[in-house]
């Protein structure tokens, strides 16, 4: 049986994964995969081959090691990885191609970006938003191409009429669970997000 294991930044990525497996995909959490939130994105390790701090639990702290781990564990049955991480401001072919030359890894390993950051994925679907949340503000989305908007949780907040400086954790995670669930996963407005679920789809082997 096919095993997936989805890596992301943090509790506020979860809900977004989760509709797409279950929702586009017919998958079950627990029986068909299991997501893994870090401790936001973190930092390329100096040297990927050792030890990992444990100090630091960000999603690049912990990948080489992780994937190292579950490379020996794929031998012994089908288990896929999916790893989703934010560009933020680093340049995503650089970002992309450094993820690839992780080794060992999984074979069946797919390495995703949210242009710029996983909430660009909901600016574009004002849909979602408007269904999720009655009473947003959905004449300040920003205009052009959503993965390009800088500061997109911050956008998000205005739209939802929210101070951006009182927004914590649990705010973005509650955001999230709210618009995900409304999200058009059949042909997602984001180009990064309809990269993500394609890819997601060419993994478990739809066709």
């Amino acid at each position: 049986m096919t095993f997936l294991r989805v890596l992301v930044e943090g509790s506020s990525d979860v809900p977004i994964v989760r509709e797409v497996l279950t929702r586009r995909f017919s998958l079950r959490e627990g029986e068909h995969f299991l997501v893994h939130p870090h401790q936001g994105k973190g930092k390329r390790p100096a040297q990927p081959n050792k030890v990992p701090d444990p100090k630091r639990r960000g999603l690049l702290d912990q990948l080489p090691a992780k994937l190292r781990a579950w490379a020996k564990e794929a031998a012994g049955f089908d288990m896929r990885v999916i790893v989703l991480v934010d560009a933020d401001d680093e340049d995503c072919i650089a970002l992309k191609e450094y993820l690839g030359s992780l080794r060992p890894a999984p074979p069946k390993t797919l390495y995703r970006i949210a242009v710029e950051e996983l909430e660009s994925w909901f600016l574009a679907d004002e849909g979602a938003i408007s269904a999720a949340f009655r009473r947003a503000r959905l004449q300040r989305l920003p205009r052009g191409e959503p993965d390009r908007v800088i500061g997109a949780w911050e956008a998000l907040a205005r739209v939802l009429d929210v101070d951006a400086r009182t927004v914590t954790g649990a705010d973005k995670a509650r955001w999230a669970e709210e618009i995900a669930r409304h999200l058009n996963l059949d042909d997602p407005p984001s180009p990064s997000f309809r990269v993500f679920v394609s890819g997601v789809g060419n993994l478990i082997g739809e066709t």
